[in-house]
């Protein structure tokens, strides 16, 4: 039996093993299992999981605002203690301890719990004056004034205590706070005590904001003032910047700062992708208690558990997964069986009623369909090589070129196609042909016309028409012919099943026509453009008007071109005539028309020239006729020009009219004296050259 196995066929049989593997009937059911029961796991581990972290997320965040809240109480407690703990000492500064520095000294050294609180303090009298100051080195008076400050002169005004900024301390310029209390007798202020808190030791702060630990999860406690000027910082080198530059609150102090910068009590969540942020306010020295806390490392312990629970689920799908497996396996061996068999069912190794499995249901059912399938398929390629051969027959006889076309490719061709294209009749046993599956822009020498030929064809088929169109084709040598392009579906209730071309050769017809329109248009003798061209050429300038650009007229009257005829016979006044036309086409623009208008006249179009300047072309012009110069055995033949300018104006009313005008100047300067250039619009007579 003679094996006919279809490409498609061909092809799949040959595929990768690991493609038949991975088609297999047993492992997609396995796969489907595996992928149902993973889905559904990693669907209920990212669901519980999810539940977790947001219920984690609410606690700590409410958590975190409380630490914030109540580490903002803690520090507002410590700051009124430390006001009450300066107020406390104020009745002991009478006005003799104030007149005197050793009473002053005495005062100082006479309170060590004060100096615990505060590492430096002292005593200003009210012009800002220090007569007294201590801190850890030295008491005694010093030179500086602290009239220029602002907590300084508050206390003066409001007669109360008060809580400076971060301001810089004029003898260290370390930042510090300052907290100062007036010595009130009889409603004024005789002197003001202060103490002043290093911001760089954390002396307001300490034990408040601790430094980062080893935890990683650990918050992280900030103090600022309501500018975000850093009053305590777990990194010391942060004091006295600004909380925008800070990493990791910057985001959270423009979003305070974009809900009108409150300062609460009972404290804020600012939300922050991937951090836990709290604010709470402080009141009396407005200042803020930040604390930040990274969400994903405070989650860290779900996700492994998370982790832990996939990789059990893991472990759990692929022991299930081989048991799925060898279930299948057992259940579908008639399936393999069948697929074996149909391995062959095209290569024709085996009978189509040899080779089948026993089996019931579904599968059953299959192998008899495919035994089915077998046994119409011989009887069917049998009938489509009959049916082919006979194509091929008709194709191969017909004289006019036969193609099939489906999918933009070339399916079938015959002998006369295949000739008018320049390949072999018929192409060498075992080899390819050159035109079969190629697509058919290959032989469209212009990249712009398959898609418009595309086009009208499938208007023609929705028109229920066949389609006919003249086409430049190329040959596959590169040569290009006219041909004449018959086009109709092979079904026309079903495009997919393609399109027969009839290609016929009309290259000499469609020269012999161009050949024709040329000689309608143009003067045989010289090619220039012929009278019925200029008159249409010029009637299209008059029609626009109002609106036409400038355009002018040259006429044209060859001066002594009977003698040339005369004396050396028509077949040098033709060359003449030729020399005439190639020097007045050197003189003009390749946009501007030259034509014949009969025997030796001749006429110029010039669009978008004014009239000056077509006075200067028509004395070139007459300049180059001029100089033409032929020699003959009996000398040298020259010939001159008269020439008529009319200008296309307003007052134009048809062509006929413009043309007049030109050859009415031209008739002036041929009876003024010859060689000569007349306008029409004034009647101005140009003398002959010399």
């Amino acid at each position: 039996m003679t094996s006919r196995v279809p490409l498609a066929a061909r092809r799949s049989l040959s595929a990768h093993p690991l493609r038949h593997a991975f088609g297999s009937l047993k492992l997609r059911i396995t796969l489907g299992g595996i992928a149902a029961l993973g889905l559904s796991i990693a669907l209920t581990s990212l669901l519980l999981v999810n539940r977790a972290e947001r219920a984690t997320l609410a606690t700590e965040r409410e958590h975190e605002l409380a630490e914030s809240v109540r580490t903002a109480a803690l520090l507002s407690r410590r700051v009124v203690a430390l006001q009450q703990a300066l107020a406390s000492v104020v009745p002991q500064l009478d006005a003799a301890t104030l007149a005197s520095d050793a009473a002053l000294r005495r005062f100082i050294e006479n309170q060590p719990y004060l100096r615990t609180l505060f590492p430096m303090m002292f005593v200003a009298d009210p012009q800002g004056g220090v007569p007294m100051y201590a801190d850890d080195k030295v008491i005694g008076p010093q030179n500086g004034n602290l009239a220029d400050r602002d907590y300084f002169q508050r206390t003066l005004v409001e007669r109360r205590s008060q809580i400076s900024g971060v301001v810089r301390n004029k003898l260290t310029g370390e930042p510090v706070v300052v907290f100062t209390q007036p010595v009130l007798e009889a409603g004024t202020v005789h002197a003001v005590v202060g103490g002043i808190l290093r911001l760089a030791n954390r002396d307001l702060i300490d034990g408040l904001v601790e430094a980062q630990d080893e935890n990683a999860a650990a918050a992280t406690l900030v103090v600022t003032d309501t500018r975000g000027l850093i009053l305590a910082h777990p990194d010391r080198q942060r004091v006295m910047g600004n909380l925008a530059q800070d990493p990791r609150l910057a985001r959270a102090f423009e979003a305070w700062r974009a809900i009108g910068s409150p300062v609460e009590s009972q404290g804020l969540v600012i939300e922050q992708p991937d951090e836990l942020v709290s604010v709470s306010g402080v009141p009396g020295p407005e200042w803020l208690v930040w604390r930040v806390r990274s969400a994903a490392l405070l989650l860290t312990p779900l996700h492994d558990a998370r982790q832990d629970a996939l990789r059990a689920a893991v472990g759990l799908v692929a022991l299930f997964s081989l048991g799925l497996l060898a279930l299948l396996g057992w259940l579908l061996r008639p399936l393999t069986q069948l697929r074996d068999r149909a391995r062959h069912l095209f290569d024709g190794t085996l009978a189509p009623q040899e080779g089948w499995p026993v089996a019931g249901g579904e599968i059953g059912s299959l192998v008899d369909v495919l035994r089915r399938v077998g046994t119409e398929r011989l009887q069917l390629e049998s009938r489509n090589a009959e049916v082919l051969g006979q194509l091929r027959s008709v194709m191969s006889a017909a004289p006019a070129g036969i193609a099939i076309v489906r999918d933009g490719r070339f399916e079938l061709v015959g002998t006369a196609f295949r000739r008018l294209f320049g390949f072999d009749t018929d192409p060498p046993p075992g080899t390819d042909d050159p035109l079969l599956r190629q697509p058919v822009h290959r032989i469209f020498p212009s990249p712009l016309d398959p898609p418009v030929f595309a086009a009208l064809e499938q208007q023609a088929f929705a028109d229920q028409r066949t389609y006919m169109g003249e086409w430049q084709l190329q040959r596959g040598d590169g040569s290009c012919f006219w041909a004449r392009l018959h086009s109709k579906p092979v079904d026309a209730d079903d495009r997919s099943r393609g399109t027969i071309w009839i290609v016929d050769d009309i290259d000499e017809a469609h020269a012999a026509h161009e050949h024709l329109k040329w000689r309608a248009t143009h003067d045989v003798l010289t090619g220039l453009a012929n009278r019925s061209v200029f008159a249409q050429r010029a009637g299209e300038l008059v029609t626009a008007l109002p609106d036409a650009r400038p355009a002018a007229i040259v006429f044209i009257d060859l001066d002594h071109f009977k003698p040339v005829n005369d004396l050396a016979g028509h077949g040098v006044g033709d060359l003449m005539l030729l020399a005439v036309a190639k020097a007045m086409t050197s003189c003009v623009r390749a946009s501007d028309l030259v034509a014949r208008m009969g025997g030796d006249e001749f006429a110029l179009l010039l669009d978008g020239c004014s009239h000056d300047t077509a006075l200067r072309i028509a004395h070139d012009v007459r300049d180059a006729i001029t100089a033409i110069e032929m020699p003959w055995n009996r000398g040298t033949l020259t010939v001159g020009a008269s020439l008529g300018v009319a200008s296309l104006t307003a007052q134009v009313r048809d062509t006929a009219q413009w043309l007049g005008a030109a050859d009415a100047a031209c008739y002036l300067a041929k009876n003024t004296g010859r060689g000569i250039v007349c306008s029409a619009v004034e009647p101005v007579v140009d003398t002959p050259p010399a």
